[in-house]
């Protein structure tokens, strides 16, 4: 009976999904040319070279070697391998989902167990500083010192996560290991990597390849789950379903003692990020309180990047549940922080911005702009180029 629902669920989507479609094709067009930009510009370029060089240390057993020198960090603390601190910066550094392409990289390779795995993907999931402080913080609220404020609280919160996670499955583990030792070991660390560099035995240009072709698999996935995405967060909007939907926010707002315009741009960020991060930026509500909106729906990582992660994990017998678990902790989460921090971090830095003549920004908040607006530029040819590199590493390999 449950499979037959699900079907039928399944099914009706679908069906409501291409009517919507052909009800409103010119809103569909832009919504999808949209997601297609931000997946060409942005989201293309800015991952795939993390994901290159993951794929390449791993097979090089440096990851390895990370992991023997950070297990007595990690494990303490997160309750995962040391291998999990190269995973935990990537996702940082990167953005979502590299946390999980490369925790599901791992668990293939046996670096982790099942629930190791879930603990890691649930708080190494995180939005990489350029889309915070370039993205948000100056491209839709003008808005310097609030880049601060949004990752502080974003970073902090998803540490928090990390720390909550640690005790997820414990009872399905087992109490203790021989082979962890959590010591610190140079030379342990060293043998480790050279044993997994013998063990796979590709040459570099193979190993080069693979992760080329890899990664490019995986981030047309994501374009994909980009562009559906910004689709259907449109046809909810025009046919005026995410105002029906968004009622029931609207009255937690209200309970909660907050304004209750924020109710469909927290609705639409919750199913895409940077629309429902630019929507806030325009309802005209204090900094506070967008503030804290923005950061719940960057804790979130919007359904759209759930798909994705799912998609990912599907792969693996790694489960979502704690994953989505993680991402409602980090929420909630970074929203507290937000009014934590929100004096010291936002309120001091305004009132220097105020008082500085003229009003500058940082060194390297202006790299980071313009690292945005290169990659604006460049990206889609940057794109195109790697997608025909992979297509003639494909075809060579399909004529051998």
């Amino acid at each position: 009976m449950k499979s037959q629902l699900k079907s039928f669920f399944l099914a009706s989507f679908a069906i409501l999904f291409a009517a919507g479609l052909i009800r409103f094709p010119d809103q569909a067009l832009s919504a999808s040319i949209r997601g297609l930009n931000m997946w060409w510009e942005i989201v293309f370029p800015s991952l795939l070279p993390f994901f290159i060089i993951s794929e390449m240390m791993i097979g090089f057993g440096v990851v390895t070697f990370i992991g023997v020198l950070f297990e007595p960090v990690m494990r303490p603390l997160f309750n995962v391998p040391g291998s999990g601190s190269f995973v935990w910066a990537m996702g940082m550094a990167s953005g979502y989902p590299a946390g999980a392409k490369i925790t599901a990289r791992l668990r293939e390779e046996g670096e982790l167990t099942k629930l190791e795995a879930e603990r890691l993907v649930s708080f190494t999931n995180a939005s990489n500083p350029l889309f915070i402080f370039a993205a948000i913080a100056v491209g839709f609220f003008q808005d310097i010192a609030l880049g601060m404020l949004l990752a502080a609280s974003h970073y902090i919160g998803n540490t928090l996560v990390g720390l909550v996670m640690r005790f997820h499955g414990l009872r399905e583990e087992r109490l203790f290991r021989n082979e962890r030792r959590p010591s610190f070991s140079l030379t342990r660390a060293f043998k480790e990597l050279h044993q997994t560099r013998i063990k796979d035995n590709r040459p570099f240009g193979k190993l080069f390849g693979d992760a080329v072709l890899s990664s490019i698999q995986t981030l047309l996935m994501i374009g994909g789950f980009i562009i559906i995405f910004s689709v259907l967060n449109k046809l909810l909007f025009v046919s005026n379903l995410t105002g029906y939907v968004a009622g029931v926010f609207r009255l937690v707002l209200e309970a909660i003692q907050l304004p209750a315009v924020l109710s469909i741009p927290i609705f639409s960020g919750l199913m895409e990020i940077t629309m429902g991060s630019q929507m806030i930026s325009q309802t005209g509500v204090s900094i506070l309180f967008a503030a804290m909106a923005v950061s719940f729906i960057l804790g979130f990582n919007g359904l759209s990047v759930q798909a994705q992660v799912a998609s990912i994990l599907s792969e693996t017998d790694v489960r979502f549940f704690p994953y989505f678990v993680g991402r409602l902790l980090h929420g909630l989460f970074a929203s507290i922080l937000c009014v934590v921090l929100y004096k010291p971090l936002y309120l001091s830095q305004s009132a220097k911005s105020l008082d500085a003549i003229p009003v500058t920004s940082s060194p390297n908040m202006d790299m980071m702009t313009t690292i945005f607006h290169w990659m604006q530029q460049w990206g889609p040819p940057l794109t195109i180029v790697t997608l025909m590199v992979g297509i003639m590493i494909l075809s060579a390999r399909i004529q051998k």
